[in-house]
């Protein structure tokens, strides 16, 4: 399986998501933000943390207009895999892959530590390795954590079991306690917190791993 992950000025986690991609044993090439294309044959698109852009604007909003913006959404409208994760979360809803939005956390601080999560569904690739209901451990780090959708848009999530996670301590004031939530077609996950910085055991915690090795057996059984 091939994995391309996107570097953009200001990422600062992409190196980390190659890492976790490739300790899953998939093939990674990276690209940068200016690349109007994704290689020939790529099954995954991983838009990783940081701060693209410096979070002008809007946290993810200049790029979700980058030239390789519009070939991960052509990717993603074409069923390809997309995983967006804290920045990457924020910067795929702008693309409008993903509903709602990431608003400024409830207490207006930087929230940095690890938390617990519920494992809401097992039905997608990215969870399929977990038990529904089991509480993982993966660390957040962000400012505009705060998952926001209006009232229709959270029952058709709800209805469709397309919220992945949630936070079993909500940090940041997230809607029904969201962590991460899948598309329509279950290929396109965002979350904020960080599972390519529980993927080791030096990490405290290797339920990130989990997701990575799910994906990449959900993605062959595909």
């Amino acid at each position: 399986m091939k994995a391309a992950v996107i570097t953009f000025p200001g990422s600062n986690c992409d190196r980390d998501l190659v890492v976790a991609f490739e300790g899953a044993g998939f093939q990674v090439t990276r690209i940068w933000h200016k690349d109007a294309e994704l290689p020939e044959g790529v099954d995954v698109v991983g838009v990783p943390g940081g701060f693209s852009y410096g979070d002008y604007l809007r946290c993810g909003a200049i790029a979700a207009k980058s030239p390789i913006g519009g070939a991960i959404v052509k990717h993603a409208q074409r069923g390809g895999y997309v995983l967006g994760i804290c920045n990457g979360f924020q910067v795929i809803t702008e693309m409008g892959l993903l509903p709602g939005v990431l608003m400024r956390n409830a207490t207006l601080r930087f929230v940095c530590r690890t938390v617990t999560l519920n494992v809401v569904t097992t039905d997608s690739a990215y969870t399929s390795t977990f038990v529904k209901g089991q509480q993982i451990r993966i660390p957040v780090a962000h400012h505009d954590g705060n998952y926001t959708i209006d009232a229709d848009g959270l029952k058709r999530l709800q209805d469709e079991d397309r919220i992945a996670l949630t936070y079993a301590d909500n940090p940041n004031g997230s809607m029904a306690d969201i962590a991460g939530i899948l598309s329509e077609n279950r290929r396109v996950f965002g979350l904020m917190p960080h599972p390519e910085r529980a993927a080791e055991a030096l990490h405290g915690s290797v339920d990130g791993a989990a997701l990575f090795a799910g994906l990449m057996g959900g993605m062959a059984l595909a």
